[in-house]
């Protein structure tokens, strides 16, 4: 594209920063984080609806309401609910979503439960067809028979933990989630629930009288348009292993691998609260204590840490987030205000107690007997959300110094309190700890397991879920973290934070693309990685002329769009290639601005363009207008990050105007 010669008024885009920053600050919530909700889709309210009914908890008459509001507002013109906000129907979801509705008594004729029942009518492969995870939570409440459902036997928690294949080596979502699932479908349980509606049910779902309907056949029977990753001839022939397995293994065995799932099970819901690694856990988590004993001591508690996932407003009604970003959201916030050098008192103030929220979300102490339980230190590291449940992970830890140390080295943050340095310390040793061998990091634990294991993924509807990986986006967090504290601390482990550095490095630079991007994992997507890796190399002191950030700054400017801003699809994450949307994007555009900057003077024409762009479309209270998704996970599940429509664009105009005053 060709450059045009443009001029950004100063003035401007320094009051375009002060109004910015009100509204940023205006969203600090009272306990001293930042944090917007993390969108997701309606999995995950309709199987809290589920769990509840079957535990007879069901919600009160002003909760109802605002759950049904939830499922109407999200619902697709077509009747139906997708994976993500802008996701096509699945099968999966509008299944759960109709359930769920029927047991909150919305009658069938409805016009919201009318309409998704249509749809499901209409598509080739019927209900018949869900997915495993579907068919599991059908056949729990009497909807599907367990002989149609491909089998994850509590057995396979006594494997010898040598095995290749061993669920420790799973990533521990993964690993968490088959526990549950494992011990509740083990137990072959079957809630009781009205035979009426059980009956109503099923002649709503299925098509086919439900009596005369071949379970035993429809193991491998999926929805095509739900499927991510088909299941593989090896899992075939496991799957097929274990239903031969499922109709005769031992009473006694079971019995004892029933015990020690649950013996982890509880584990986990007391290491972490009572909210588990995320609600989908946790929730599976509460019905397996409940199925073992409706009285269980850690039953209550379990019930009211689900609830600790809940997001509830007047516009979009209750629902539960997939995660809560109370640090991951605070760190930005911090790194992005620590860009303006004379900060005034309610700014310094603000930054206070966000310190002193993440002082508090610090893990200060390690989880009791954590090796026995496959898991992984946690000593120093943060959590995604405020830290209760006690899963801290990689890249949080290093936006949460990176924001520390960026607020510690101005001048102007001179009063705010500081974490002592043994803590900032244990932090490093933290991420440290993640470090592949490769040189990568991961998430909430080092790689277990090779590429391998995902030919026995068996999700279907994600990728990449089986095993932690190297991620691009943990690596650069990672990198920019350990180079920000050297700098503070230069004499802690110089040698080894040196290593690790430049390994890290190593595996930036041999993972860039031909065209000068990265790919990423946890955003769309190169796009995201691409600014998440310029920012790292550069503070880890490699020059902006170097040619891995010339390539980058170069494919950054070769997808800006005729507008001045960036635009990147969602589906550059199923197709593992650039696509651009019809509409700019606030969110992509100042990722790109933030990466450029790092490598680009700041009066570069695609740089002031990009500006020009985005201060149009400010908003008069300072926000910015909320777009498309903009996370992903897992390949195929896409998120809006609520809050990045917020404080990205905030850090490129900061960053933009602490730029030009060093020019």
């Amino acid at each position: 594209m060709p450059e045009t010669s443009v001029e950004l008024d100063s003035e401007r885009i320094i009051q375009a920063e002060q109004v910015a920053l009100d509204y940023l600050l205006s969203q600090q919530k009272k306990t001293g984080d930042f944090e917007g909700e993390m969108v997701w889709c309606t999995m995950i309210l309709a199987q809290a609806v589920i769990v509840r009914t079957i535990m007879g908890r069901p919600y009160h008459a002003s909760e109802r309401e605002k759950i049904i509001l939830h499922f109407e507002v999200t619902q697709a013109t077509d009747g139906s609910w997708g994976m993500h906000p802008e996701s096509p129907g699945y099968i999966f979801f509008t299944t759960l979503a109709y359930v769920a509705l029927r047991l909150l008594n919305v009658a069938p004729e409805d016009g919201v439960t009318r309409r998704a029942r249509q749809w499901l009518h209409g598509q080739k492969v019927g209900v018949e067809g869900i997915p495993t995870w579907g068919k599991f939570w059908l056949a729990i409440i009497g909807l599907y028979e367990y002989e149609g459902l491909n089998a994850i036997p509590p057995e396979l928690f006594l494997l010898p933990e040598w095995l290749p294949f061993h669920p420790k080596r799973f990533y521990c979502h993964t690993r968490l989630i088959y526990l549950g699932l494992a011990y509740i479908s083990g137990k072959r349980f079957v809630a009781t629930l009205p035979q009426a509606l059980v009956a109503d049910l099923r002649r709503e779902l299925y098509l086919t009288p439900y009596e005369r309907i071949p379970f035993s056949r429809l193991r491998h029977k999926l929805a095509p348009g739900d499927v991510y990753v088909p299941i593989t001839p090896v899992l075939r022939l496991i799957y097929d292993g274990l239903a031969i397995f499922e109709r005769w293994h031992g009473k006694k065995l079971r019995e004892k691998a029933l015990r020690v799932c649950m013996d982890r099970i509880e584990f986990e819901q007391k290491s972490t609260r009572h909210q588990g690694i995320s609600p989908v856990n946790g929730l599976l988590n509460t019905l397996a204590l409940y199925i073992e004993n409706p009285l269980h001591p850690e039953l209550e508690a379990s019930l009211a840490g689900v609830e600790a996932w809940r997001w509830v407003d007047e516009k979009e009604g209750l629902r539960y987030v997939g995660a809560r970003s109370n640090t991951w959201d605070t760190g930005f916030v911090l790194q992005a205000i620590a860009e303006i050098s004379n900060p005034e008192f309610r700014t310094v103030d603000a930054m206070t107690q966000a310190v002193e929220f993440l002082d508090r979300a610090q893990m200060t102490e390690e989880t009791q007997d954590y090796q026995c339980y496959w898991r992984d230190p946690a000593l120093g590291g943060w959590c995604f959300s405020d830290g209760e449940h006690r899963w801290p992970v990689s890249d949080c830890t290093a936006e949460a110094l990176s924001g520390l140390i960026a607020l510690y080295e101005n001048p102007g943050y001179a009063s705010l309190p500081r974490l002592p340095s043994e803590r900032l310390r244990n932090g490093i040793r933290f991420i440290l700890s993640r470090q592949n061998a490769d040189g990568g990091f991961g998430t909430y634990e080092r790689r277990r397991a090779g590429k391998l294991l995902e030919l026995i993924n068996p999700s279907e509807m994600f990728g990449q879920c089986m095993t932690e990986l190297s991620y691009i986006e943990c690596t650069a967090s990672s990198l920019g973290a350990i180079s920000h504290f050297r700098i503070m601390d230069p004499d802690f482990e110089a040698e080894k934070l040196e290593n690790a550095a430049q390994r890290a490095i190593g595996l930036l630079k041999g993972q860039q693309k031909p065209d000068g991007s990265w790919q990423g994992f946890w955003g769309i997507n190169y796009t995201y990685a691409t600014f998440h890796v310029a920012r790292a190399l550069r503070l880890a002191g490699i020059n902006a002329n170097d040619e891995s950030l010339q390539r980058a700054a170069n494919f950054l400017k070769s997808h800006q769009r005729a507008d001045g801003g960036w635009s990147e699809h969602y589906t550059s994450c199923l197709e593992e290639r650039y696509i651009e949307q019809p509409e700019t994007q606030v969110v992509m555009t100042s990722w790109a601005l933030l990466g450029l900057l790092e490598v680009l003077p700041p009066n570069d024409p695609a740089i002031q363009r990009g500006f020009l762009w985005l201060l149009s479309k400010q908003l008069p209270d300072g926000s910015w207008p909320m777009q498309s998704v903009n996370g992903v996970f897992f390949g195929a599940a896409m998120l809006d990050y609520r809050l990045y429509h917020t404080y990205f664009p905030v850090w490129a105009i900061t960053r933009y105007n602490h730029t030009i005053k060093g020019v």
